[in-house]
């Protein structure tokens, strides 16, 4: 249950290795025993794989072959940003966790907790501390409601850290104690040599993805809507439409190629501007209308292995950060095939961002909400890799035709005509953020994506305040739809069919959204 992005609402945990934070190199499984409060404060970025901001978070013991307290699964959660949520936030987090460790078999037998957040304008973080007391408390007596008793409770803020379970009166400094400098604790050598990455924080990861907020989104933005006075009329026609299929993969294919050769660049910033650079408006825009025919993104989704699948991500990115003012809804399908190539290459971190950005971009969109499900829940990405393989080859066969009859169904395949489920509100699956509703063709509720989570801003979608057309069925001209044309998202699907789309989002402004990332 992701959601990475902070809300209240359901919550995503993770199956963690326990002290060895990854299979070492060598014969022998690295293990690091972690004692003191200041150790299970510097480990938590690796237990994540981020460090957190405005987040509660729970991390699970297990006793395990005579050895206690092996770390299990993570819960996290976005801290809300009014107090009598705080109450609903800790139970939901407490119950997700320990509810998906039942699934998993293995009950843990003891919680740490963790409550971060940096000071805000006049604060300390020995005013976060205090303020985020009964907080701590409330997560405390959830998990002990459950039979789970919280071993240690931290507040980390300000580079500094708090312990709220410390018996002795006057024992810890007031003013905190200062966090180890990033990278020089054990645990942090020992990730290191397992190869286990620790990014940024989520903030960053999303800045990736998000629509350009530059001079440069208005020449995209004219680029879109030029795209779309061609692309939308033969989107609609049932045979135009395959050519368009036909012409996008070629164009993406050719743009994966120029991604592949290009000179490798120094960090994540100047890669994705090399990656822009890289890409015309025109191209983009073409590839983003065109993509938004489901049977041509499942077609783009088998770029997830080998030589391709990096360039592919890559430029699935560039494109997430195309879908700029009133074409942010069109970025679902973008976002959900930079999800699915980083789960296949298996950063599920990426993968589980890109798909809550994906579902809150567009609730709806089924195959976001059956690949984020799935990441969550642990499954082997290889069984979604085999569908693909097998669909490519069929159609690489020579002498092959284009299959009229819908393709076999597999665990991702949505459904043909059926709206997509409306979640429930509070641990659903692993669907933190969707919205109800189904997609029925007419207006949809706009909501905004709030992907960055601090600040609550809105999105361009939701700021264009455009209006989905009343219909996009082929057969109905592109006239007859409500709204703008060239502006319209037209969702479409040639006869074969394939998996399709869902939906997650939230922050501290707003009131907290839960996640439990679930590897096992």
């Amino acid at each position: 249950m992701t959601n990475h992005s902070e809300t209240t609402g359901p919550f995503e945990s993770d199956d963690i290795s326990g002290h060895e934070p990854a299979a070492a190199p060598a014969d022998h499984a690295t293990q690091v025993t972690l004692r003191t409060p200041a150790e299970l404060a510097d480990a938590l970025p690796y237990l994540l794989g981020y460090r957190p901001e405005d987040s509660m978070v729970l991390v699970a013991l297990h006793d395990h072959a005579g050895r206690r307290g092996r770390f299990g699964g993570r819960a996290r959660l976005g801290i809300p940003a009014t107090e009598e949520d705080w109450e609903a936030a800790a139970r939901q987090l407490a119950r997700g966790l320990v509810t998906g460790s039942e699934r998993r078999g293995a009950r843990p037998e003891r919680m740490v907790a963790y409550v971060c957040q940096e000071p805000g304008p006049g604060e300390s973080g020995r005013d976060v501390k205090r303020r985020l007391e009964r907080l701590a408390h409330l997560m405390r007596t959830e998990c002990g409601n459950l039979d789970v008793p919280v071993i240690e409770a931290l507040c980390i803020s300000d580079g500094r850290f708090w312990s709220y379970c410390c018996p002795v009166q006057g024992c810890c400094p007031e003013d905190g104690s200062p966090m180890g400098l990033p990278g020089t604790s054990v645990l942090a050598a020992a990730a290191t040599y397992a190869g286990i990455q620790v990014r940024g924080t989520l903030r960053e990861l999303r800045a990736r993805l998000q629509p350009w907020e530059t001079t440069a989104a208005l020449q995209q933005e004219i680029a879109l809507d030029a795209a779309g006075m061609s692309l939308v009329p033969r989107l609609l026609d049932e045979t135009a439409r395959q050519e368009v299929a036909a012409e996008t993969l070629d164009l993406a294919e050719r743009i994966i190629r120029r991604y592949g050769t290009a000179a490798p660049v120094s960090g994540t910033h100047p890669a994705d501007v090399r990656d822009d650079n890289l890409l015309a408006d025109d191209e983009a825009a073409t590839l983003i209308l065109g993509l938004q025919d489901r049977t041509t993104r499942d077609r783009a989704a088998a770029w997830m292995e080998g030589d391709e699948a990096g360039p592919a991500l890559r430029l699935w990115r560039a494109l997430a950060r195309r879908c700029v003012g009133p074409y942010g809804e069109h970025a679902a399908a973008p976002l959900t095939l930079a999800g699915w190539v980083a789960w296949s290459m298996g950063d599920e971190l990426e993968a589980r961002e890109a798909l809550a950005m994906a579902l809150a971009a567009d609730p709806d969109y089924l195959f976001a909400r059956l690949l984020h499900q799935a990441c969550n829940e642990g499954l082997d990405p290889e069984a979604v890799r085999r569908c693909l393989r097998t669909e490519s080859a069929r159609r690489t066969t020579p002498g092959s035709t284009e299959r009229t009859d819908p393709a076999p169904r597999t665990a991702l395949t949505e459904p043909e005509q059926t709206p997509a489920p409306a979640p429930a509100h509070g641990i659903q699956g692993d669907d933190p953020s969707a919205e109800p509703g189904s997609r029925t063709g007419r207006q949809r509720r706009r909501r905004s994506r709030n992907a960055d989570g601090a600040d609550g801003r809105q999105t361009a979608r939701a700021k264009a305040g455009r209006r989905r057309p009343a219909d996009t069925r082929p057969g109905r001209s592109a006239t007859e739809a409500s709204g703008p044309v060239t502006r319209s998202r037209i969702t479409t699907r040639t006869p074969a069919a394939g998996p399709d789309d869902a939906t997650t989002g939230g922050a501290r402004p707003d009131t907290g959204r839960a996640q439990t990332e679930e590897n096992g």
